[in-house]
Parts: C-alpha cells; sequence; structure tokens
C-alpha cells in the first residue's frame, strides 16, 4: 500500500502486491518506504500550512506599515514636532511594538535553524498557551509600573505634607 494525496487533499490508498511474504525484508523496505513517504506528504502539508501563514503575516506587516504611516503623517500635519498621546493609544502600540518584535525574533529564530526537525516546533496548543503566558506577564508588567509610578507620587505628596507640617508648628 501507498499513501498518495488526491486533488481533494485527502490521501487515497494504492494496493501494490508483494510477491513475497508480508515478513520478508522487502515486504519491510516497502513499508518503510510508504511510511517515509507519508512522513514527506505530512511535511509538505506542514510547509504549506506555514507558508500560507506567513503570506497571511505578510499582507498583516503591510496594512500595519501603511496604517503607521498614515497616523505619522496625520500627528505631523497637526503639529509641526509629532504630539505624543498618552493613555490607551500609547499602550497599544506599546503592545503591539512587543508582539512584533516576539514574532520578528522567533521568525529569525526559526530561519537561522539550518536542521529544523518537525518534533522541535512546539505544538499549536503549546504556542497559543506560551502566547498566552506572554501576554499575560506583559499586562501584569505594566500594572507593576502603573502601581510603582503611583508609590511615587504618593511619596512626594508625603514629603511635602511633612514639610507643610514642620513649617507649621515652627510658627
Amino acid at each position: 500500500m501507498a499513501c498518495r494525496p488526491s486533488g481533494s487533499g485527502s490521501y487515497t490508498m494504492v494496493v501494490i502486491p508483494l510477491k513475497t511474504s508480508f515478513h520478508s525484508l522487502d515486504a519491510l523496505r516497502f513499508y518503510l518506504w510508504v511510511k517515509r513517504l507519508k512522513d514527506l506528504e505530512k511535511e509538505k502539508d506542514a510547509l504549506w500550512s506555514g507558508l500560507e501563514i506567513l503570506e497571511k503575516a505578510h499582507v498583516w506587516y503591510l496594512q500595519q506599515l501603511e496604517e503607521n504611516r498614515a497616523r505619522q503623517d496625520s500627528i505631523d500635519r497637526n503639529s509641526g514636532f509629532g504630539s505624543c498621546q498618552e493613555g490607551a493609544a500609547e499602550a497599544r502600540a506599546c503592545l503591539l511594538r512587543s508582539r512584533i518584535q516576539r514574532v520578528n525574533g522567533s521568525l529569525g529564530s526559526l530561519m537561522s535553524e539550518t536542521n529544523v526537525m518537525s518534533s522541535s516546533i512546539p505544538s499549536l496548543p503549546e504556542a497559543v498557551a506560551d502566547s498566552d503566558l506572554r501576554w499575560h506577564n506583559s499586562v501584569l508588567t505594566e500594572k507593576v509600573s502603573d502601581k510603582n509610578r503611583q508609590i511615587s507620587l504618593l511619596e512626594l505628596e508625603k514629603d511635602v505634607l511633612l514639610e507643610q507640617l514642620d513649617d507649621l508648628q515652627a510658627c
């Protein structure tokens, strides 16, 4: 038997009669050959899927670049210096930059590996879980930064109040 993809993308079975016993060396060679062909077909399917994802990512990157250019042009038109917006837009831009840099790093490391085995590539659920953990880490890091800013402001306010108290007691 050999597996061969049909026109619809599914695999069809082709029966090849063996002139010798199923326990012969020829049967074993044939089985290993068919198994290797099947593995190569699966690898080819995975590579095609990866190529489709990369093409979608390419289109997404081009759209993001175009949006970035449009935002930059509108900011430049509104003020000669390019104002820096606070709040949600800044947080979104920071998160987007972080994600883009992470994806770029992952793609770069993947492309630099010469012998990437399919078993060394994390499965989709593992990649999603990793991405979720990284996202939660980014969110928590942002919250900690906000709390640290609040603490700093409160400490400054405390120092001002203590100085005012000292001034009142001195009078």
